[in-house]
């Protein structure tokens, strides 16, 4: 099992498609490091030997912020705007969409389950 950036990522399938269950490697990033590290798109992680492997983690830590430190950072930038009282950080303080959904129906990801108001019929 290859572990990269402190994640075991699947042994059976195409490298590209592995790489993407590292949080912050997307397909995009995934083909560029295969493509920069020389590995073929049509290899699995079973077959790529401990140098290749070690090869592409490098490369991920030299030129790429993933898992924890990603996390960290977009904790620390949602954090800072609720500091400064931006819009953006008071729709977060609130639990609201922040991206200009509408709020008047839907949004309940952001909201949770409706509340049932006592007496309201119609």
């Amino acid at each position: 099992m290859a572990r990269i950036a402190g994640v075991n990522i699947p042994t059976g399938k195409r490298v590209p498609i592995a790489l993407t269950y590292i949080h912050g490697i997307g397909p995009m990033f995934a083909e560029q490091i295969c493509e920069a590290v020389g590995i073929d798109r049509t290899r699995r992680v079973n077959e790529l030997s401990d140098a290749e492997v070690l090869q592409m983690r490098e490369y991920i830590d030299a030129n790429l912020t993933v898992e924890g430190d990603l996390r960290r950072e977009v904790q620390m930038n949602v954090k800072r705007m609720m500091d400064l009282g931006s819009y953006r950080g008071l729709r977060h303080r609130r639990g609201l969409p922040v991206r200009g959904q509408r709020t008047h129906t839907n949004a309940r990801t952001r909201k949770g389950p409706a509340k049932p108001i006592a007496g309201k019929k119609k």
